[in-house]
């Protein structure tokens, strides 16, 4: 792999957080999980072989501008994720909680 090969799935991987920003927006949860199984498997991709590829100069300019697009979409994600998630973890303690109660006294009492 060389240095250009390396840009190539960088710029994959900064498509692919643009696209699970965009699901993030349209609250499309079932696509941004797809596309974060597409953008880890670039990762691992990246990880195993960027160490092997030198980069110089432009290149690696090139590379940490990427790189600061990646981190911004994955920042805006998280900003809207991150509310979401903490009422589902609510959302779900609470139907525990009444499990839990309905069990412990029988069910639930009809008014």
């Amino acid at each position: 792999m060389d240095s250009q090969e390396v840009l190539s799935l960088y710029e994959s991987v900064a498509e692919i957080t643009h696209q699970m920003l965009d699901a993030a927006r349209a609250a499309d949860w079932e696509l941004l999980v797809k596309l974060e199984s597409r953008c880890s498997s670039q990762v691992a991709v990246l990880k195993r072989e960027e160490p092997h590829v030198p980069m110089t100069g432009d290149v690696r300019e090139h590379k940490v501008r990427i790189i600061r697009k990646i981190l911004e979409h994955d920042r805006e994600i998280r900003d809207i994720t991150t509310p979401w998630m903490t009422r589902l973890s609510a959302l779900l303690n609470s139907t525990s909680a009444e499990r839990k109660l309905a069990k412990a006294y029988g069910g639930s009492r009809s008014g």
